[in-house]
């Protein structure tokens, strides 16, 4: 885990932070100005520096969380009822282009 250790903001702070910069496309002077509108008045150097410091560790702890895809796909082809008759998806684009009667 992250060590905060020795900060002067407590550990809410910084991740709030950091979790706000990276899941918004915003810039740090606009995380800045967010965070002195909810009373925590910090320097953009100072969020790039927690960025910079927490990132790789949620990388980590979500690619640990993320559950693996599966390793075979299988999508039926929908078949539709044409007059009394069944076709598949492609016999309907045939019709539909006016290559089958």
């Amino acid at each position: 885990m992250i060590d905060f250790k020795g900060s002067q903001f407590e550990k809410e702070i910084i991740l709030w932070a950091v979790r706000w910069y990276v899941a918004y496309p915003i810039s740090y002077r606009q995380l800045e100005e967010m965070m002195g509108e909810r009373g925590v008045a910090v320097d953009p150097s100072t969020l790039n520096r927690w960025v910079i410091k927490s990132t790789p560790e949620f990388e980590k702890q979500f690619r640990r969380r993320q559950r693996p895809v599966g390793r075979s796909w299988r999508l039926d082809e929908p078949y539709v009822k044409i007059r009394c008759t069944i076709a598949g998806i492609e016999v309907m684009h045939a019709i539909r282009k006016g290559q089958l009667t």
